[in-house]
């Protein structure tokens, strides 16, 4: 049985699990919150506001975190934690009793009688941090302070500061606020508190280590600013409140932008039936962004923005299975509004500049987001209205031709690729290299491709239009006759990865698996069943699919170290968690969707339930080492773990799966 998700004191005051643990919040227009539960920055991606300049890209960490300090008689008790180069200072976790995850970030410290509660939050809609305080215990016949010190990093969120001269120093102080300007070409950062004392003495802080990225192999060392130092008196104000923000907040705001944090997330996950689904429903919301005046989904935290292939991907279960079908709508419409050449975007650019359609899957996995969106809402007027032309014209495109060599073979399957570009989601690439070319006739693509003129013979049918209903099922007609002849792998039991002009790959890959579990599979019982147990048996872990078998050469078993090898991993060998969403789909279809079968696949999910507890705490990571055991590894929260995880628990194993 799941619970809410806290750690005690065992586990705060032990660093090096605490260092592991690390929260998210979000503020849904891709700004975010994040450290370790003891509050030390292991990231440079860590921060209490890390703010979308340009929603919901254009990130900028402002706000790093806040030095905290109780003083009671004269004696300080340091609060904070700090890596340095072999040292840990100051050591506040020693003081921490208690981290909370839900329904917003709470820390819980004991102090010589004192029990100090800090809460952390974003507010929705905006670049704002709330930090709140609550003293109680031993308050009387002493005196009583709490001094907090920002540090403040003011950089692009991929990047680190370090000490200059160029900072502007200078503090407008106003009644309960202070306004700091670093930097010409960055927002102001606006201080609304209710501390008795400012002292804007600012000083550099210096050579902060973040221990993830030097594990990562990339830039550790950090010098952070404080432009000043708040002092709140405990025996007048026994709640300390801080409000960090690119609008204007009067501190008196904090109660009520709590309050109505509180109620709108107490909305986020009404209607579940239980915890393990309460929990994926709250960190899907996590996800959701605004763009523009529609939606789209960040792919991942902490360094991702809003991808075309994982939101596609990603719709079913982050809209759909969670209810949020106006969501869905804003997102099928802003993608589709930005198809170019028959392409969505693989990816809009951090600053926000024009998108990349450097993909040849996202594309095909909007028409699977368009059915199962129709599964779920019947909303055929506006799939007619909004989507249906410009899903006629990218089938139109992949006929003749589009970029990249993206075209239909004269088979009826789908060709894509050239030299030294990445196309389908196996894109990793290191300079020149290309580590999974894939050029030729991926398998998945084939999969896509087919369901995609299923789709649109449904589409057409049903709009009357019955010329194209006809050509696509011609098309599809001609793809799936053809399919077998060329991927069908009859040694190994199963399907070729990639079918080119130099050949077959016969490496054994999660990717077959699409040919099951899409709405319209391309293989039948029999073979189907043939392609599950060698994916079950070569692939399968309790996180995930791996991304290719352990017998095979080229697999490594470990995902981390510097990029080179992690890009090498990436998709040799290296588990997704989202592949057990298609896995588990098939699984209980091609079991006859029985009673067994969804308790299987309830079991399979196990041990994800007890992920919610490591990595990014209520979350879940992108991916995990091929080999026991199965460490996690890079993004803390990626959205197709999230979704897939969830879509699949309550369509496949709890069995509630609408239908047309």
């Amino acid at each position: 049985m799941l619970s809410d998700i806290e750690f005690d004191h065992q586990v705060c005051g032990d660093l090096g699990q605490a260092a592991t643990l690390e929260w998210l919040e979000t503020n849904g227009i891709g700004g975010f919150a994040s450290s370790t539960i003891i509050g030390l920055n292991t990231r440079r991606y860590h921060g209490l506001l890390v703010a979308a300049t340009k929603p919901p890209v254009g990130r900028v960490a402002l706000l790093s975190k806040l030095e905290e300090t109780l003083i009671r008689d004269g004696v300080r008790f340091e609060l904070s934690t700090n890596q340095y180069s072999g040292a840990i200072h100051p050591r506040g976790y020693q003081y921490q009793a208690l981290f909370r995850a839900h329904p917003l970030p709470r820390f819980f410290y004991r102090v010589d009688g004192i029990e100090i509660e800090k809460c952390v939050f974003l507010v929705h809609g905006q670049n704002t941090a709330v930090i709140r305080y609550r003293i109680s215990g031993n308050l009387d016949g002493c005196k009583c302070h709490l001094e907090v010190r920002p540090l403040i990093a003011f950089r692009d969120y991929h990047g680190t500061t370090h000490a200059n001269n160029a900072i502007n120093r200078e503090v407008d102080q106003r009644e309960q606020m202070a306004i700091i300007t670093p930097y010409a070409g960055l927002p102001s950062l606006r201080f609304s508190h209710n501390a008795e004392s400012l002292d804007a003495s600012g000083a550099w802080f210096y050579n902060f280590e973040y221990e993830r990225e030097r594990e990562r192999g990339l830039d550790y060392q950090e010098d952070l600013y404080s432009p000043f130092l708040l002092k709140f008196d405990l025996d007048k104000n026994a709640s300390p409140a801080i409000i960090a923000s690119l609008e204007e907040h009067a501190v008196a705001e904090a109660d009520a932008l709590q309050s109505g944090e509180l109620d709108r997330r107490n909305t986020i996950a009404t209607g579940v039936l239980d915890d393990f689904q309460r929990l994926l429903t709250i960190a899907a919301d996590q996800f959701i962004v605004a763009r523009g005046d529609q939606k789209s989904v960040i792919a991942g935290y902490p360094w991702f923005g809003d991808w075309g292939r994982d939101t596609m991907i990603s719709l079913p279960g982050l809209t759909l299975v969670t209810g949020h079908y106006d969501d869905a709508r804003s997102i099928l419409r802003e993608f589709a509004r930005s198809i170019d050449r028959g392409m969505l975007p693989n990816r809009f650019s951090d600053a926000g500049e024009t998108p990349e359609y450097n993909t040849v899957d996202a594309t095909l996995w909007m028409f699977h987001a368009v059915f199962e969106f129709l599964r779920y809402t019947h909303d055929y007027e506006f799939v007619r209205t909004a989507l249906y032309q410009p899903l006629c014209e990218v089938l139109a495109w992949h006929e003749r031709g589009t970029r990249f060599g993206i075209r239909m073979d004269s088979d009826g399957l789908l060709q894509a690729g050239e030299a030294g570009v990445q196309l389908t989601w196996m894109d990793a690439k290191v300079g020149d290299w290309v580590v999974t070319p894939r050029q030729g006739k991926p398998v998945e693509i084939q999969a896509l491709w087919y369901n995609a003129l299923r789709v649109m013979q449904r589409l057409a049918t049903g709009f009357a239009d019955h010329a194209q209903a006809a050509h696509y099922a011609a098309l599809a007609e001609r793809a799936q006759a053809r399919f077998l002849e060329v991927f069908w792998n009859e040694r190994d039991g199963c399907l070729f990865d990639v079918v080119s002009d130099s050949g077959a790959d016969r490496s054994i890959r999660p990717n077959q698996i699409f040919a099951v579990s899409l709405p319209y599979p391309l293989l039948d019982q029999n073979l189907g069943m043939r392609v599950l147990e060698v994916v079950e048996w070569e692939l399968l872990t309790p996180y995930g699919l791996r991304t290719l078998s352990p017998r095979d050469p080229n697999y490594r078993g470990q995902f981390g170290g510097d990029p080179l090898t992690r890009d090498g991993a990436y998709h040799q060998g290296t588990v997704w968690p989202w592949l057990l969403g298609p896995f588990l789909t098939a699984y209980v279809k091609l079991h006859g969707e029985s009673r067994e079968a969804r308790h299987r696949a309830d079991q399979f999910l196990d041990s994800l339930r007890a992920h919610l507890w490591q990595a990014g705490v209520g979350q879940i990571s992108e991916v995990f080492s091929g080999d026991p055991p199965h460490t996690p590894g890079a993004c803390i929260a990626q959205a197709w773990s999230v979704a897939e995880i969830l879509r699949t628990y309550v369509e496949d194993a709890m069995g509630r799966k609408p239908g047309f």
